[in-house]
Order: structure tokens, then C-alpha cells, then sequence
């Protein structure tokens, strides 16, 4: 808790003043106003976090956190959990989909064990911060204790701490763990006052009692818990995933380093959820990439009051719209640095 509190201690607003600099730059390029639309917003935005003008962000990361979830045993997923330890150990090897991705622009993809299932080689190249072996199973009781979730918790802001010191300039937010979209939609649906059937998807695969019997143990999970949607840490403790709270923690962890952040799909965009219900200011540290095909991604980033940039039809996890979203979030600082305005090319407006 001690790591948690003060890195929520240093956690800023951004440089406004610096915005304003940065708008008035942007409205002054050579182009109709408004007429990069997006790539303005996220602009102004990289110059309030960084506080420079020019941000330069060449160093990236997707922090991958996985782990794996007792809810499994209620047959929420057609997967195997065993998918989890074995796929998690593929991300050091770049075989994974945010690996491809992230190799377009560079990103490095760092895993991380924060409670799988069983045991990953030390020499795998998966960093080992294992909570424990994956939640306890929310539909007989709390997936964890509230100590347990601030770990998960600080977790991500060590890794992220590891990344930044490294010289990375800008992070994502990745997961993978099998039946992870179920504590997802049971902390939606707390923190969002919403049934669970309205954003209960599919997944990577829905186990044989369909959305109806998945859905019903959200809301079997949720009355059983009975979480306080005021409390961030006591909705990850009660209905929640380690790695969800491991990617609140890397949000947290950026914010208070002054790190923009890229968030992926509905997973991420919980995580960001329990992150800005600790500390709402670390709300302006993130960008969201795109708008994922599960039926609480909507509903996420509405909660959030956020609006993804890509329409991809994507749903994989991974970080994999984060990865893919970086090469834009760097052509935004290209328009600022590489792009005229007026006045530097002799015009008047």
C-alpha cells in the first residue's frame, strides 16, 4: 500500500499551460482549421503530459500483464485455462498478435506473470511477479483480498517504473488470460450500475451454458460480493482479475512519471476504470486506441468518457489495438515538430 499511496502522491495535472502553447501551434499550422482532427487533440494532449512542445516518443512498450481466474471452474470459457500459462510464454518469442503488431513500430512487448495458473520457466524472458496462482473463484467469494489487489496493483507500477527508467517515452496496457472478460464485465457492471446480460460477450470462446449462463454468474458474483462501486479497489478485490489490477497499476505508475499511457480494448479499458476510480487524474495520461467488438467496450469507454480512435472490429487483447494505434500517436508529434505554420513560411491568415 505504501508504494500505491505514493505514487499516487506524485500524480500531477498536465502542464496546461504548456496546451495552450501547443493548441495555439497546431490552430497556426499550415492546414484549415481543425482539419487534422484527431491528430490535434492527441497533440495538445502528448505536450500537457510531457510538458514540451515537441514531444519525442520513440522508445514504446506494451506492458502485457497476465493471469488466470477461478470463475473458470463455472464454465464461462470454451478454452482451455491451460491457454493462459502457454500463450503467455509466447510473448518473449514474438509469436504472439501484438508482437507481429508491435514490431511495425518498434514497440517492445514485456510479459508479465502477475498470477498465472502454474509455473513459468525462470529463463522463459517472462518477468515473474506472481500474486498467485490466479484469482480465487468470485462466484463462491472474493477473487482476492483487498491486500492481494493493491499488490496486483503495484505491480504495474514497478514494471512501469522498470520500463520508464529503461528511457520508454510512452506504454500500453496488454493482457491475456483466459476468462478475463468475465471479472471485465463484473466490474462494468458495478461500476457502470448496468445487468450484466446488457455487456456480456462471447470472448474468446463462451463456454457451453452460453452468454445467459455466463452472465448469470456475474450477476450471481456480484450479489454474492456485493462490491462498493465507490471503492475502486474493493471492485477489483471482490469481482476483479490480478492482471486488470497489474494495468491499473502501469496506468497509475505512467501518470505519476508524466507517461502517456495507450490503452487497448475492453479489458484495458476497465482496468483504466479501477486506475481513474483511485486517482481521476490520471485520466488525461491515457489514449484510448480502439473501440473493441465485446459489448462492454462501448459501454467502458463511455464510462470512462473517452473515444477510442480506430474502428478495427478487433477483440484479440494482447495490447494489439494499443500497438496498433502508436504509429499514430507519433504522427501526431511529427505534425508538431515537421509541420509549418503560417507565419514560419511567410503567410498570413
Amino acid at each position: 500500500m505504501d508504494l500505491l499511496q505514493k505514487t499516487i502522491k506524485r500524480i500531477s495535472e498536465p502542464d496546461h499551460e504548456m496546451m495552450e502553447s501547443a493548441k495555439l501551434r497546431v490552430d497556426h499550422l499550415i492546414k484549415p482549421p481543425k482539419s487534422l482532427g484527431r491528430l490535434e487533440e492527441i497533440a495538445v494532449q502528448l505536450s500537457g503530459i510531457t510538458g514540451k512542445l515537441y514531444p519525442v516518443l520513440d522508445r514504446k512498450a506494451v506492458i502485457v500483464m497476465a493471469a488466470d481466474h477461478g470463475v473458470y471452474e463455472e464454465g464461462i470459457s470454451s478454452n482451455p485455462q491451460g491457454v493462459t500459462i502457454a500463450q503467455t510464454q509466447l510473448f518473449p518469442k514474438g509469436l504472439t498478435g501484438v508482437c507481429a503488431i508491435g514490431k511495425i513500430s518498434g514497440a517492445e512487448i514485456v510479459a508479465v506473470d502477475v498470477g498465472v495458473k502454474g509455473e513459468i520457466p525462470d529463463d522463459s524472458g517472462v518477468i515473474i511477479r506472481k500474486i498467485k496462482n490466479g484469482t480465487d473463484n468470485m462466484a463462491k467469494g472474493p477473487a482476492m483480498t483487498r491486500e492481494e489487489a493493491v499488490q496486483a496493483i503495484e505491480v504495474g507500477i514497478e514494471i512501469a517504473n522498470e520500463e520508464i527508467k529503461k528511457g520508454v517515452q510512452l506504454l500500453a496496457t496488454g493482457e491475456m488470460g483466459i476468462g478475463n472478460t468475465t471479472p471485465s464485465t463484473a466490474i462494468l457492471a458495478v461500476l457502470g450500475d448496468i445487468d450484466p446480460l446488457e455487456i456480456t460477450g462471447r470472448g474468446a470462446g463462451v463456454g457451453h451454458g452460453g452468454l445467459e449462463h455466463k452472465a448469470e454468474v456475474i450477476r450471481k458474483s456480484i450479489q454474492l460480493n456485493n462490491p462498493d462501486r465507490t471503492d475502486g479497489l474493493d471492485v477489483l478485490a471482490k469481482v476483479g482479475g490480478l492482471e486488470i489490477g497489474g494495468m491499473a497499476g502501469v496506468m497509475i505508475g505512467a501518470a505519476a512519471n508524466r507517461i502517456p499511457v495507450v490503452v487497448d480494448g475492453f479489458i484495458s479499458t476497465v482496468a483504466a476504470l479501477i486506475a481513474v476510480s483511485i486517482e481521476p487524474k490520471v485520466k488525461s495520461y491515457l489514449i484510448p486506441s480502439h473501440n473493441s467488438m465485446e459489448p462492454g467496450g462501448k459501454k467502458a469507454s463511455e464510462l470512462l468518457g473517452v473515444k477510442p480512435m480506430l474502428e478495427m472490429e478487433m477483440c484479440l487483447g494482447e495490447g494489439s489495438g494499443a500497438a496498433l494505434a502508436f504509429p499514430i500517436i507519433e504522427a501526431a508529434c511529427s505534425m508538431m515538430k515537421n509541420m509549418a505554420t503560417f507565419s514560419e513560411v511567410g503567410m498570413e491568415i
